[in-house]
């Protein structure tokens, strides 16, 4: 099984980027706890990151036909991007929404999730451990 793990603008900056809401680990220290539970449930993982929302979409492209799933946390294109909910469509991998914070709880605009449409699940507010919830989800575990 082989999973891409995709985030939007922003996520390279975990640690330094509001620290109060989004923690003091790094975007180095999440790829490592997702790596440590893939090698446990023996899934593969690929990482990508992009402040740029066609690069999102391309690599959601490039998945087609090479991956079983993805997990994404679109950061603030979660609120404005039908091009990413278009391409999740497209695919047809199963997909799974994280969010590190709970959006539901901060600014009305954070709250409207256009690719939320297209996930099987979303997980929100659970941190950076939300992104091993939906690592386990598609894994069946």
């Amino acid at each position: 099984m082989r999973i891409l793990i995709l985030n939007g603008p922003n996520l390279n900056m975990l640690g330094i980027r509001e620290p109060e809401i989004y923690g003091h680990e790094t975007y180095n220290d999440l790829c490592s706890m997702i790596q440590k539970e893939a090698s446990h449930l023996d899934v593969g993982v690929e990482f990508y990151q992009s402040n740029h929302e066609g690069g999102l979409v391309d690599a959601i492209q490039r998945a087609y036909g090479m991956m079983d799933g993805i997990v994404i946390n679109p950061g603030a294109y979660t609120h404005t991007s039908v091009a990413l909910l278009d391409a999740v469509k497209a695919v047809g991998i199963p997909t799974v929404e994280v969010h590190i914070s709970d959006p539901d709880t901060r600014e009305d605009f954070r709250k409207i999730s256009y690719i939320r449409a297209a996930c099987v699940k979303t997980i929100k507010g659970h941190g950076l451990s939300g992104y091993v919830e939906a690592l386990r989800f598609l894994c069946g575990k």
